[in-house]
């Protein structure tokens, strides 16, 4: 994990790889953003210029790279966009700070010591610049850059890997001393690191990350920060009768688990649940998934991985709040003990299901989950799962859908993934698409009508609600895994999506603002 520190030094007399300076674009050309001043003073007060001249205009995600002038004891200087200069000085928004501080982490990989000059004259602003630079200094290589048993002996036979990330952010501008800039600098690096163990897992191959292991990880990073971790295995399952997730579960050799994390604090007042999606490979059972679709099928558990990133947040700041978490965990497999289309599961709930599609899996793990959240009596419940391609079909692949059987509380979660910089949109819960799923032979069917498939599914979610609790279904089918190239914080590979969602609802909810 890269370090992170809160310096006094100024940026001209700080001793590092490189500086970081922000630029906005204006209507005549790059407009130096506040956090510049010593830097452009070594440039003569004609770093504007000399940026321009290289091409530079200050469009987010723009990055250039230039000498650094003489009075500088860093080499060279990394000039990031910032986008349209802002209507007010100083009012720079957070995610385009966030996705500027992740775009020079990641063009600085490599790198030992980078001191980041960009706006951080507010808490929020530092909160902000903080984050996106630890996001984006994120990388997966635990399995590269291992030693060639090819290369000849009396040669230099240990691969030498991949760039590895920055490996020290320096937040310069910040108040070193001021104890809000502390708690921020100190919140962010809490966040991020749980964040980043999230990717972790979701990068993790199917092979070494499965039901048993993801388990053993939450076990043992719950006893290090204080969290209350209980294992449901195959025969509790059975014995408790968790029909779903078993059924999903019975076709692999790697048996399903319920993973369940209680961090409690003694003021808490409230309770929230965390329900998460864990199908640690998703081959669509029997209804086998084409070629070409099941290759990054590793990241269906990333729901799962955003509750236990969540949970682990809540207890490392000490929210005065009570938060659970439930980790749905399985492997989808097709062999003889698979579950077939036209198999009927009873539920844990003792709703009897039809399974008309064995790839529509996650809403049957998560049912059951749902249902024994409920039984606890939270005072809200959020589940967050990779559910559905029809939600990928009408929101593309960076904004999840948010459903709720509260429309008050699914405004909130929208306001609050605003806030946080994760796109999302409101989404309904048609009545009519219900009958879609009525059954001839059980309670209720897996599958409905094709069309509104992502809203389908998250109906089916809802019968397991228990009454009178609020309840929200996030799907980030979308953005829980970015094929494309890395772009601001966002890598390659598993994001970490909903984690900083679900953290900022769960410290509204320990201020006493539960939507």
């Amino acid at each position: 994990m890269t370090a992170l520190t809160l310096s006094t030094a100024g940026a001209a007399t700080l001793r590092a790889d490189a500086l970081v300076v922000g630029v906005a674009k204006g209507v005549k050309g790059p407009v130096l953003a506040p956090g510049s001043e010593a830097v452009d003073k070594a440039f003569d007060g004609k770093l504007a210029a000399v940026l321009a001249t290289l091409g530079a205009t200050g469009a987010e995600g723009e990055l250039t790279k230039l000498p650094a002038a003489s009075g500088l004891k860093a080499p060279v200087v990394v000039a990031v966009g910032l986008g349209p200069v802002p209507d007010k000085e100083d009012a720079y928004d957070a995610e385009a700070l966030r996705r500027a501080a992740g775009t020079a982490a990641r063009a600085l990989s490599g790198s030992k010591k980078a001191g980041f000059a960009l706006p951080a004259g507010s808490v929020e602003d530092a909160a902000a610049v903080a984050e996106g630079a630890l996001l984006g200094s994120y990388a997966f290589t635990a399995y590269q850059g291992g030693e060639n048993k090819l290369a000849p002996k009396d040669a230099k036979s240990k691969d030498s890997g991949p760039k590895q990330p920055l490996a020290e952010v320096v937040l310069l501008g910040g108040k070193a001393r001021d104890k809000a800039y502390k708690a921020a600098v100190e919140r962010a690096l809490a966040l991020v690191e749980e964040i980043n163990r999230a990717r972790d897992l979701i990068n993790t191959p199917p092979n070494d990350l499965y039901p048993e292991s993801f388990a053993a990880v939450a076990t043992a990073v719950g006893k290090e920060h204080g969290v209350k971790v209980q294992v449901l295995d195959e025969k509790a399952l059975v014995k408790g009768g968790y029909g779903g997730i078993l059924g999903v579960g019975q076709g692999s050799a790697n048996g399903p688990r319920l993973v369940k994390l209680a961090y409690t604090h003694p003021k808490a007042e409230k309770t929230l649940a965390f329900v998460g999606k864990g199908i640690t490979y998703d081959s669509g059972g029997i209804s086998l998934k084409p070629a070409g679709h099941n290759e990054t099928m590793k990241c269906d558990m990333s729901g799962a991985a955003a509750v236990f990133a969540a949970v682990v947040t809540a207890a490392r700041l000490g929210l005065k709040v009570n938060v659970t978490g439930w980790l749905a965990l399985a492997e989808n497999m097709p062999s003889g003990n698979a579950t077939r289309p036209g198999d009927v599961l009873r539920m844990y709930s003792g709703k009897t299901v039809e399974v008309l599609n064995t790839d529509a899996e996650g809403r049957l793990v998560l049912g059951d989950a749902l249902t024994r959240a409920s039984e606890e009596k939270p005072d809200a419940i959020v589940d967050v799962a990779t559910l559905t391609g029809a939600m990928v079909l009408a929101l593309g692949n960076r904004t999840f859908g948010i459903m709720a059987n509260d429309d008050a509380f699914r405004t909130s979660i929208h306001e609050i993934a605003d806030e946080v910089g994760e796109a999302s949109w409101p989404m309904p819960l048609p009545a009519d698409l219900r009958k879609g799923m009525d059954s001839p032979t059980a309670d209720i069917a897996n599958m409905g009508e094709r069309m509104g498939g992502g809203l389908v599914a998250g109906l089916f979610l809802k019968e397991f609600v228990g009454e009178g609790i609020a309840w929200a279904h996030l799907d980030i089918a979308g953005p829980a895994f970015h094929e494309g190239a890395p772009y601001g914080y966002t890598p390659k590979g598993g994001t970490g999506s909903a984690v900083r969602t679900l953290v900022r609802l769960a410290e509204r909810t320990a201020d006493g603002d539960l939507g």
